[in-house]
């Protein structure tokens, strides 16, 4: 019997999946690492921590599922969270931490460059959005801030090109991710000259480009050995979290269904042939395979902020058992009238990607008043995050409409919050319990390398058959309402988020 392995490397952990060429899940693990905030606006994560765990789960699964079911390993799929920087000597060895998608750091860069002719050029061209999430960006500050890394880095890699080069000894990184560095052509599929020059470095410093479906080399020996592996396994260097998601959701090119993941960030996503085209760059389009993009809008600020929430507010009998905590908010959540009684909420505590672009963005509770409770905090906190992915569902259908929402991630697919998406975007939504829309995608990715699918739009239909949340008339009346103002205070405190933002730098105390 054969079996394909996926592996996703997600912001604050890794989930491993065994399949059967069916696509029925045998096993599946995961192991978590840490985000560093040492200053505002600040995320790193340690990428041996990461390696680690990564092997650790990945032998886990191996030993205690395939190995004794007498599974062979037909395929390893990786795929991974996008922006990721690593800069790495002339051996390999990191130089520093990873820099991740939340850092903000670069954002004096990205608002000079977001500002310029040689700016919009380079979005045209890229696909990229400007702000500091950009590995582009994120490489331009390392040359500004940090001489001694810059000159020391033989190469810059995201996180999933370090794993796969310290399993395989490769250099490699695949179109999809390669399209959210900022630096690549999507449209020559090259890296982009004018990007490379604003960042200050060559071609040679990254990763060689690759489609999604290529292997990526032998696994080394000594992990042959450790894992019990034979080396003609089969190490595919997959593709982009966001991808994978929208093509696990079976959502296919062209088709009128957007893709919502609420994982810890979040994001709305619609597949087509062609890029979205936008003169204030709110878009991503990202290349998945030749003449298909994944474009949508990505949030900072997803189901995070809730576990953020949970830990200030919520009350635990076990300190480590934040699932049970959260549980119980929600259960008070669902008994606090639909917007929360006027108390909104902006959920910008990592500043924010789209529909506004604003690195400085801040959090706020607003409307607030004498009758308002805790539980009522707790349903705005979640309203707002919601507000926010409508916020940019809504900016995305003035390019491309859709009549239907496939709903993904472990905080999207609550009960409580689908109904909420429903109500809030007045639109059905499909949701597959129990389901990893990120790990189904990875392995339909393989399944289609494999040859059990003739190309990744036949391998769609394969998705199971969803449950399905409709909306209610009433509330979206009401939640229309609220949205108003939320969009209007999103945008017309700019001046306030830069300036308590420049405040928190001037003021900051490093986490020791």
């Amino acid at each position: 019997m054969e079996c394909i392995i996926t592996i996703e490397l997600g912001t604050n952990g890794i989930r491993v999946f065994a399949y059967d060429l069916r696509g029925c899940i045998i096993a599946s693990m995961k192991g978590h690492y840490t985000t560093f905030h040492t200053e505002p606006d600040h995320s790193e994560q340690d990428p041996e921590q990461i390696f680690i765990t990564t092997l650790y789960v990945l032998k886990n699964i191996l030993n205690e599922h395939i190995h004794p079911k007498k599974y062979k390993v037909a395929s390893i799929c990786f795929c991974a969270s996008m922006h990721s920087v690593l800069a790495v000597d002339k051996h390999g060895n990191p130089i520093g931490n990873a820099i991740t998608w939340a850092d903000n750091r670069a954002k004096k860069e990205a608002q000079e460059l977001r500002h310029s002719l040689p700016g919009k050029k380079l979005y045209e061209i890229t696909g990229t959005p400007i702000h500091p999430m950009s590995p582009l960006l994120k490489i331009a500050w390392i040359g500004h801030h940090d001489a001694k890394r810059f000159n020391n880095t033989s190469k810059y890699l995201s996180i999933k090109s370090y794993v796969i080069h310290q399993l395989t000894g490769e250099y490699m990184i695949d179109y999809s991710i390669a399209s959210a560095t900022g630096m690549l052509n999507i449209h020559t599929i090259r890296w982009e000259d004018d990007a490379l020059d604003y960042a200050g470095i060559t071609a040679d410093q990254l990763a060689t480009l690759v489609p999604v479906f290529t292997k990526a080399g032998k696994l080394k020996k000594a992990y042959q050995q450790s894992l019990r592996l034979p080396a003609d396994t089969k190490i595919l260097i997959g593709s982009s979290d966001g991808c994978m998601a929208t093509l696990g959701d079976g959502i296919k090119k062209g088709e009128q269904k957007a893709s919502i993941t609420i994982e810890d960030s979040g994001a709305v996503r619609v597949m087509g042939p062609t890029v979205l085209k936008d003169e204030q760059m709110r878009f991503f389009n990202y290349l998945l395979v030749d003449n298909c993009y994944v474009s949508g809008g990505p949030t900072n600020n997803g189901g995070n902020i809730f576990e953020w929430f949970t830990r200030q507010f919520g009350e635990f009998t076990n300190p480590f058992d934040i699932e049970s905590s959260m549980q119980q908010l929600l259960e008070e959540a669902a008994n606090v009238p639909t917007g929360s009684d006027g108390l909104l909420f902006l959920p910008y505590l990592l500043g924010e990607r789209a529909p506004i672009w604003n690195a400085n963005a801040r959090g706020a509770y607003f409307g607030l008043n004498i009758k308002h409770e805790r539980r009522h905090f707790i349903r705005a906190t979640i309203e707002g995050i919601l507000y926010e992915i409508y916020s940019i569902g809504k900016t995305l259908s003035e390019q491309r409409s859709t009549n239907s929402l496939s709903l993904n991630g472990s905080f999207g697919t609550i009960p409580f919050c689908s109904q909420l998406v429903a109500d809030i975007f007045s639109k059905p939504v499909e949701v597959r319990q129990h389901f990893h829309s990120v790990s189904y995608g990875a392995y339909l990715l393989s399944a289609t390398e494999m040859g059990i699918y003739p190309s990744l739009d036949d391998a769609a239909p394969a998705v199971d058959a969803p449950d399905i949340y409709k909306p209610t008339a009433a509330h979206h009346a009401i939640y229309a309402d609220y949205f108003g103002i939320f969009e209007k205070l999103s945008n017309k405190l700019s001046d306030e988020f830069e300036a308590i933002g420049n405040l928190q730098q001037k003021y900051a105390h490093p986490i020791k």
